[in-house]
């Protein structure tokens, strides 16, 4: 049985994608709007944005910084002006950047924490009441409102390279969790992506090989396919999430033997 509402039907939905110049936000929302969604993009660079909003008509350009709360609530407002009240918010935002204990970096550390999760603190704080008020007992099951998080499988468990990133990640599964406990009951969807690795400028700072690496466009396909089967959680590739899934679960002794064996630390 699925966890959320399927969502089968994106036309006339409107979606509000925050982290979408590039990677998977910018992949997700090429594909909505070819299914007839109307589609809001956020970013900090302007230019791709107005680029995307040109190309697709009833696209929405609201450039902003995730980290300004000011920022994030004049968009919102501009989008509730414009397309109406966001019936299905995506919240892709992100920064990464390779970080290890050796040289820790407390103004690293605290930029990943404030984009990768403050940030999504930001657009809850606007988008949640206007959620709360379209799941009313009249709203058909199939047109039921949606929250996603984009999360990272870096947020399983810790992972060498990832000090500053992953516990951000980890933070964004907690928080989709409860916040599925908390909305479920009351008609609206929620969803944690947890992608393995991406084709993406992000992951082209790594130098390290990265197994089963997957372009934005099967990304973006595979959380379609996620949300059509109403999945709480939407983890892809399976060949590598199944493996990482199953290593969670190891004891530590055996985890962190198997992550010093697999990356050569």
């Amino acid at each position: 049985m699925p966890l959320n509402a399927p969502i089968v039907d994106w036309s006339g939905r409107c979606v509000w994608l925050v982290g979408a110049s590039t990677g998977i936000g910018r992949a997700l929302a090429e594909r909505l709007s070819a299914l007839g969604a109307r589609v809001a993009v956020s970013a900090r660079q302007a230019a791709p944005l107005e680029a995307f909003a040109a190309a697709h008509a009833g696209a929405l350009a609201l450039p902003l910084d995730v980290t300004d709360r000011a920022a994030v609530g004049a968009a919102a407002a501009r989008l509730a002006g414009t397309l109406g009240a966001p019936d299905t918010v995506v919240y892709c935002a992100g920064i990464y950047e390779p970080s290890r204990a050796d040289a820790f970096d407390l103004d690293r550390m605290l930029r990943h924490l404030q984009v990768n999760y403050v940030g999504a603190l930001n657009v809850l704080d606007v988008v949640l009441p206007g959620l709360i008020a379209q799941a009313s007992p009249a709203t058909p099951v199939t047109r039921a409102p949606h929250l996603s998080l984009v999360s990272s499988v870096a947020g399983f468990r810790g992972l060498p390279h990832a000090l500053a990133y992953g516990p951000t990640k980890a933070a964004l599964i907690n928080l989709a969790e409860t916040l599925y406990l908390d909305l479920h009951d009351r008609g609206i969807g929620v969803s944690v992506i947890n992608p393995g690795f991406v084709e993406t400028p992000l992951t082209a700072q790594n130098r390290f090989r990265m197994p089963a690496l997957v372009s934005v466009e099967t990304a973006a396909d595979a959380i379609l396919a996620g949300w059509r089967a109403g999945r709480f959680e939407i983890d892809f590739p399976k060949r590598f999430t199944r493996v990482l899934k199953l290593m969670r679960l190891l004891p530590d002794r055996l985890y962190f033997a198997a992550v010093r064996r697999a990356t050569g630390l």
